[in-house]
């Protein structure tokens, strides 16, 4: 079967691979093993928090990773459909030894992913992600059963909800309000369809919400941070101040203007890093982002005299870079922004609330805001693939990059890689003008299809 873990947990089609009841049993099994085998607090029995978004398969994959973890002698304890960055927060809050989440994020609801956080509310480190894949592939946890009075036992968390929407509400400036602003939400059917409107609400705003209907099969269904369409036609209709888009599991903010216009990931944190800045926040004067990363960002913060420095893309390698250089603030342009004075993790709904915060106390437009950096033309374009070799080894693949980036020059960018978590091939292309940019990029774009396409 190969490599259980990807970029970022388990993840694939629902019933199907790596994502059936059959195997969501063993994994629950291997991990309830592992924090058995870590478990530092004697006499007591260790615990492991379950979360999930709305995908209809959840109601499958929970009770299989339930009946798995038990088998092993270890508690559960279900928080039912809540945002990832919720079960980082509960996990760490109620001191369990796992968190387990549920979701494939911003994939169709077809799709869906299991991936753990450690007590610490980090994610799972690579250590022991081995250490479970190597249980499930060897096929070793079959033998480790233990009697049957040691098995564990499920219970529902009814405080989850409230608990994290305090946790959120505490990051939003002390004393500040939002009263008086007009916020549209668009919850993506997904994760924060509750918890969201909840929050922004009781802060003070007059929230219209979207999006907020899940039925198991609409999650990310043109909507959320993704597709921002009718976000913006309800925030230029309503004539909102803002509106705020989060994906699936609730990790990513993609932000609409008062205008209806779409704010990058990486807009998002060039205001928060210029704020974090002249209020003396931020450590080392740094902010990481990745690889795909706008040209725009890294111009816009050299001006401010802020450093930047570049991860691999993934919240997980954005955050390693983080922790290794003392970095509070990093993220993507795709809208997973990591407040580490906040957070361990993205959390769409916090970096929401740190960006409404700079706008009312700086007295600030969004659009106003968003004039510390302008967005290079950039093309994205996904190809879904047969196989994923090695980039540099499909020769007339590698050739046309060469002689693309040659064109360029300084005036822009290629780059060609494959996803961590779907079947796919990005080709992203940043220029000097919307029209070359998109020739180049629609040019690699026939090659990759017609290479492994």
């Amino acid at each position: 079967m190969g490599k259980l873990f990807g970029t970022d947990g388990v993840r694939g089609m629902a019933n199907e691979g790596n994502m059936t009841a059959e195997m969501a049993l063993q994994i629950g099994r291997a991990t309830a093993y592992t924090c058995k085998e870590h478990h530092s607090e004697k006499g007591t029995r260790p615990r492991i928090i379950i979360g999930k978004d709305t995908r209809l398969s959840g109601y499958m994959l929970e009770n299989a990773l339930t009946a798995g973890i038990t088998s092993m002698g270890v508690d559960v304890l279900l928080l039912g459909p809540i945002p990832t960055p919720a079960v980082a927060f509960i996990t760490q809050s109620m001191r369990a030894d796992a968190g387990i989440v549920i979701s494939a994020s911003h994939n169709p609801y077809y799709d869906n992913g299991i991936k753990i956080f450690s007590r610490t509310g980090y994610k799972l480190p690579d250590s022991m992600e081995a250490e479970i894949e190597e249980l499930v592939l060897s096929g070793r946890i079959n033998n480790i059963r233990p009697v049957a009075q040691e098995v564990g036992k499920a219970k529902r968390i009814d405080d989850a909800m409230g608990r994290y929407i305090e946790f959120c509400k505490k990051t939003f400036p002390a004393g500040m309000t939002l009263d008086g602003m007009k916020v549209v939400l668009d919850c993506s059917n997904g994760a924060t369809y509750k918890c969201a409107p909840l929050i922004f609400s009781e802060l003070g705003a007059e929230v219209t919400t979207i999006h907020a209907e899940p039925n198991g099969m609409n999650i990310n269904d043109n909507c959320g941070s993704q597709h921002t369409q009718d976000l913006r036609t309800k925030v230029k209709g309503l004539k909102a101040d803002v509106g705020l888009a989060f994906d699936g599991d609730g990790d990513r903010l993609i932000a609409v203007d008062e205008n209806g216009k779409e704010l990058t990931g990486d807009q998002i944190i060039a205001i928060c890093t210029k704020y974090y800045k002249d209020h003396g926040l931020l450590a080392n004067n740094l902010v990481v982002g990745t690889v795909m990363s706008n040209i725009g960002f890294h111009v816009a913060l050299k001006e401010l005299g802020i450093d930047t420095e570049v991860s691999d893309v993934g919240d997980r390698c954005v955050l390693e870079l983080m922790q290794q250089r003392a970095a509070v603030l990093g993220g993507e342009d795709s809208g997973h922004i990591i407040f580490h004075n906040h957070h361990t993790t993205g959390d769409g709904i916090v970096s929401a609330l740190q960006l409404l915060g700079i706008m009312r106390e700086t007295g600030q437009t969004l659009s106003s805001l968003a004039k510390i950096m302008t967005v290079f033309p950039q093309v994205l374009i996904n190809i879904d693939v047969r196989e994923k070799p090695p980039i540099p080894e499909i020769k007339k693949l590698q050739a046309a990059i060469v002689a693309a980036e040659a064109e360029l020059a300084d005036k822009g960018r290629v780059l060609v890689r494959y996803s961590g978590t779907q079947p796919m091939c990005r080709v992203m292309v940043e220029g000097p003008t919307k029209e070359a940019t998109n020739e180049i990029a629609t040019r690699l774009a026939a090659i990759v299809k017609e290479c492994i396409g």
